[in-house]
């Protein structure tokens, strides 16, 4: 007994070989010659039995693979079985490249075996073989598939077709469907099917708590089967007699819709479940004539290639939402039965796919994530950097390799942070500088600009936070001036003196500290959270303008954090804060992925309520209002202590972050 295999590198081929060494007989391996050594880490990892692997020199591409003829004749009359697994199986790849492998290569393998006389011809194709046919496609059918537009599609059906046509060797035909990762390891070597939506899974984890619903859409059913059940069925009807001339789906008897399938990967990340979701084909209401107009025009086509490439979805994909093709597999589950070789259910092994794919494979794991990799060598200036938030970011920015620039009102506090951070050798430049002054502002854009050129980063974190209710404020009008002139007027002087240079430059990033009660509306905080909602909504136009001058705009809203600015409001000693190092934290998140907005998981709750069900959030609003008081300084009495009741304390921890 022999065996000759391609792509024994690949994922099926890998998992395959383990089978095969269980069995008797050498087992040769067709091997580019510049894969040798991955060849050899395989065999190593999988212990392979010494002597019986051995390895022929070959390419896909050529004739006869590329094998010499000396190996040729060595293997003449040898090979029982021949595994022809060698292919791409990649949405994303062209139709040459496609065209090349898939069916040029599958005319090169029949070639090779008649050229070996064979026994047997074991050729690997696919699901995709079907294209969309609309209806049940049984193991017996092939030229009745319909909807082969797409490469990957197309190529599969024409690869299938030339082993049926022009294979002169016995041959047998396998068809897995979608092929996961290992249902015991999660192992798999690359993102394909439905680990493409994972990236949409991990980013709805980081925005909103697992308990929250969301909306999402219910779709075709999706066929998949881990890769240990694929090469446990190959192997058992490879080497069962009387098959030869037949094909085999290596299919989920009872596949789940992409509704139900994304819902499992979300449990298993802890992610919020689609909790409502549309049946995508409402959408074919829609004239495609309509539709394809609708992809000629410019913001659509950017905003669909922006959002695809953000969550790296190929666009091949999305033929496979209303995926309408049900496979027929009785031939398998005849050949199957008897045999513990099952189709294991997806929800217990789905949260070991998740592991490996955000372990391995996550391609933000290939990204240069650290704050060095954004900032090295680049100038950054920080508002308020003498203390609190401010001072905290700088710092961190000073130990990524960042030019600090740093600016406050006080030359003394400033001095001391510029000292802290030259002892750890940050480079770091000085000003001084009152920004609701607009006179002082435009004097430090001026001596910035002329000192340094163009700055790369602007961090506005200076601001003015007043915690008065409006009952109290109708005779401090001034408190809504000065707090706008500072946290709007100020911070937008700056944006618009530094724009010009990152305009310039084809690079830049503002970073605006807002706050979650831009989010939540907290009660007692009308002045400041309209001056930080101003600032907010000029970024989002200032984010639409500049969008193709790859100039972003984040904006932070900040939970309550322990800094000098809440150390008159004594209640706070009392309720759940962050640290300026935390915030510190926050801030680099927004510099390494230039998000557009950032925020805890309860600010987005939040203002999901609100948008949904205002009523309902302006009575738990009102509820927190008259919880907590104003305080002494706000009635305008010499500041006390302030101890806390137990409402207070277990409301404000439910609500950790919340100014109230």
């Amino acid at each position: 007994m022999a065996y000759f295999v391609t792509g024994a590198t690949g994922f099926i081929g890998s998992n395959l070989l383990p089978k095969l060494f269980k069995r008797k007989g050498k087992i040769y391996v067709l091997v580019r010659s510049g894969s040798k050594k991955k060849l050899n880490t395989l065999l190593e990892k999988l212990n392979a039995p010494k002597n019986r692997v051995v390895a022929i020199t070959g390419d896909l591409t050529k004739n006869n693979l590329g094998v010499s003829k000396k190996n040729r004749d060595e293997l003449k009359g040898k090979i029982n079985h021949m595994f022809h697994l060698a292919a791409i199986y990649d949405m994303s790849a062209t139709m040459e490249q496609q065209e090349a492998a898939n069916v040029g290569g599958s005319r090169s393998a029949i070639g090779f075996a008649d050229a070996i006389n064979a026994k047997c011809f074991h050729h690997t194709s696919s699901i995709a073989a079907a294209g969309l046919y609309n209806g049940v496609f049984r193991e017996d059918m092939f030229d009745e598939a319909e909807g082969l537009d797409n490469p990957y599609f197309k190529t599969k059906h024409e690869s299938e077709g030339v082993v049926r046509r022009e294979c002169k060797v016995p041959f047998q035909i396998y068809r897995p469907a979608m092929v996961l990762g290992h249902s015991e390891t999660g192992e798999i070597d690359k993102i394909d099917g439905p680990y493409y939506f994972f990236k949409l899974i991990q980013k709805m984890r980081k925005m909103m708590p697992a308990w929250m619903p969301t909306l999402g859409l219910e779709g075709g059913r999706l066929n998949m089967v881990p890769v240990d059940y694929v090469v446990d069925a190959m192997d058992h009807i490879a080497h069962t007699k009387g098959q030869h001339g037949k094909c085999f789906h290596l299919t989920d008897p009872k596949p789940r819709k992409i509704g139900e399938v994304l819902n499992i990967f979300s449990k298993a990340a802890h992610a919020p479940l689609m909790t409502m979701r549309i049946d995508a084909r409402i959408f074919n209401f829609i004239p495609n004539t309509l539709k394809q107009g609708m992809m000629m025009l410019s913001p659509v086509r950017r905003i669909r290639k922006q959002v695809m490439e953000g969550l790296g979805i190929p666009p091949g994909v999305l033929s496979f939402i209303n995926y309408p093709t049900r496979f027929d597999n009785r031939e398998t589950a005849k050949l199957l039965k008897g045999t513990d070789i099952k189709v294991p259910d997806l929800k217990k092994y789905a949260y070991k796919l998740w592991d490996y794919w955000e372990r391995n494979l996550d391609p933000d794991l290939f990204i240069d994530h650290s704050l060095k990799g954004r900032v090295g060598g680049k100038k950054v200036l920080v508002t308020g950097a003498s203390s609190g938030i401010g001072q905290a970011t700088a710092i961190m920015l000073g130990r990524a390799g960042a030019h600090v620039v740093l600016v406050a009102r006080g030359m003394e506090k400033l001095i001391e942070t510029q000292k802290m951070m030259k002892k750890e050798g940050s480079k770091t430049s000085l000003y001084t500088c009152d920004l609701s002054d607009m006179k002082s502002a435009d004097k430090l854009i001026k001596d910035v600009t002329e000192d340094l050129g163009a700055i790369d980063i602007l961090v506005n974190n200076a601001g003015r936070s007043i915690r008065r209710s409006i009952a109290l404020s109708y005779d401090r009008f001034h408190d809504y001036e000065r707090t706008m002139q500072l946290n709007y007027f100020g911070c937008l002087r700056l944006i618009m003196g530094f724009l010009p240079g990152m305009t310039e430059n084809r690079y830049g990033q503002v970073v605006n500290i807002s706050s979650i009660g831009v989010l939540t509306n907290a009660p007692r905080f009308s002045a400041y959270v309209a001056s930080k909602a101003a600032l907010d909504a000029f970024s989002r136009c200032a984010a639409a303008e500049f969008n193709d001058t790859n100039i972003a705009f984040t904006t932070i809203n900040m939970p309550l954090v322990r800094t000098p600015m809440i150390a008159p409001t004594k209640m706070y000693d009392n309720v759940p804060t962050i640290s300026p190092e935390q915030a510190a934290d926050m801030v680099k998140d927004a510099i390494i992925r230039r998000p557009q907005r950032i925020a805890t998981r309860l600010g987005i709750f939040a203002q999901v309520t609100h948008a949904l069900a205002p009523k309902s959030m302006e009575v738990i609003m009102n509820s927190a209002f008259n919880m907590f008081p104003d305080s002494a300084a706000a009635k305008g009495k010499v500041s006390g202590g302030h101890r806390s009741s137990p409402e207070q304390v277990a409301f404000a921890s439910l609500m950790r972050g919340v100014h109230w």
